[in-house]
């Protein structure tokens, strides 16, 4: 019966998200041109506080547990594991107050309405992973930006999504330049839980009453502690809160 109701609520949800997409891709360019970043900025918060709530439309729960006073005065660099691509939207509502900016595969600069148009006007890195070069350029640039401007980077060190919810490898190289380029930043991991939940049935339909969860953990100093340290301590902290 359940799987009944996904066939009914999911083609729902997919109007609502693609209404979304089109409406707000419009809005996008307007903002930018006649009101610069800042104006950009404030259509994308209530385009991603939007795509996180017609989630609803599928019986989803939505949970953000954040116990931490964030840095207001600092770069941030939002550590996460990743298991679907509505883990992006979330975080982007999640640390909105932070400027948040991703560390993103090149092929998203085009096709998306909306998506496309933040992440190659709005200050995101956009990286082609078969040009290690270019890739740490892109990150490279991105760490002085949320350095010189007190925003933030979302990185994801798995590089591709969690099928299962079970975390892949983390990697370091990401992390490691960003906080290079902006000393002053603190590390704060996310534990995404269920996001993969939406897939369980494939591309369609989607699961319903998905108990998806965000768990933000303590803020870490970026130089507080070598790299090795920190970069275990992260990945330790996110991975043994992933519930599978």
């Amino acid at each position: 019966m359940k799987k009944v109701l996904a066939y009914i609520l999911t083609p729902i949800y997919f109007i609502l998200f693609g209404l979304t997409l089109v409406i707000f891709h419009p809005m996008q360019w307007l903002a930018l041109k006649l009101g610069g970043y800042q104006a950009h900025k404030k259509v994308v918060d209530y385009l991603s506080f939007v795509l996180v709530y017609i989630l609803y439309a599928l019986g989803t729960k939505i949970n953000f547990n954040n116990r931490h006073k964030l840095p207001k005065n600092a770069p941030l660099i939002i550590v996460a594991n990743h298991q679907s691509m509505n883990d992006i939207p979330a975080l982007l509502w999640l640390f909105h107050k932070h400027h948040p900016k991703f560390v993103a595969k090149k092929e998203l600069e085009k096709g998306i309405p909306s998506i496309s148009f933040n992440l190659k006007h709005g200050g995101s890195a956009l990286i082609n992973r078969k040009d290690p070069k270019q890739a740490l350029s892109a990150i490279i640039t991105l760490g002085k930006y949320i350095e010189k401007h007190n925003r933030s980077a979302i990185i994801f060190p798995e590089g591709t999504r969690s099928r299962n919810g079970e975390p892949k490898r983390f990697a370091q190289n990401g992390l490691k330049t960003l906080l290079k380029y902006a000393p002053s930043a603190y590390v704060v991991p996310v534990t995404i839980n269920n996001s993969w939940k939406f897939l369980k049935y494939g591309g369609f339909p989607f699961h319903i009453g998905v108990d998806l969860k965000f768990d933000v953990h303590q803020p870490i100093k970026g130089d507080a502690m070598d790299f090795d340290s920190l970069f275990e301590s992260v990945e330790n902290k996110i991975k043994s809160h992933v519930q599978v």
